[in-house]
């Protein structure tokens, strides 16, 4: 029995060029877009101190799980540098170095570690079964807290060298988006199986899949 090829949706539907120079282009070109999809959907967004209600943890998941680990990560850094260098691409069209050194920074720079892992885990399978995709996507969600909550927590508002504290950070940076990254995240969790089923239920892109997987930047 042949052993399962695994790689991400994209991998299934888009042909991957023989060539090099082709290859390289395609994967940029998917870095690009998976950069303007969490760009676009940062800008869905409702006001809240310090951290604000946006799409876009979604957006990277969904990134993380389309694109896999490296393109995935790929785009979340181009993400995190564009933005920083004053593109108005964070949430509420806001960019620069303030907004990385604030409240906000230590989540954008999660967000290139939970893509990368869970474009990992879609890369293995786990885009293709809801419970895997859950776990995968809880993962991603862990993963940004875990690098947002230390940074708001010691983030000084005043710019005193008083920080913000870990109670506070919870109460503003945790406890309100529990509800929402729920949502967000059992709709992405069943967006991509789903996805895969209607693959295989028309036979589209059968072909790319028994090539074997090629989720890497190259």
């Amino acid at each position: 029995m042949q052993a399962a090829r695994y790689g991400t949706i994209v991998d299934r539907v888009i042909p991957h060029p023989q060539e090099r120079s082709n290859a390289i282009v395609l994967n940029l070109v998917l870095v690009l877009c998976g950069t303007a999809l969490v760009a676009g959907l940062a800008q869905i967004s409702i006001p809240w101190y310090p951290v604000p209600f946006t799409g876009q943890t979604l957006a990277v998941l969904l990134v993380g799980g389309i694109l896999g680990s490296k393109r995935g990560a790929a785009a979340l850094a181009l993400y995190f540098i564009i933005g920083a260098l004053g593109a108005p691409i964070f949430s509420d069209q806001s960019g620069g170095w303030d907004i990385i050194s604030g409240a906000t920074g230590g989540y954008i720079l999660g967000f290139i570690v939970a893509a990368a892992v869970v474009g990992w885990m879609a890369e293995r399978g786990a885009d293709r079964r809801v419970m895997a995709m859950v776990g995968a996507l809880l993962l991603g969600n862990i993963i940004i807290y875990a690098f947002g909550v230390p940074w708001l927590a010691n983030w000084a508002p005043a710019g005193d060298g008083v920080a913000f504290g870990w109670s506070a950070a919870y109460k503003t940076g945790v406890q309100p988006f529990i509800l929402g990254d729920l949502v967000k995240l059992a709709f992405a969790a069943a967006l991509l199986p789903a996805g895969w089923a209607l693959l295989q239920k028309t036979g589209v892109g059968r072909k790319n899949e028994e090539d074997g997987p090629k989720a890497g930047l190259l």
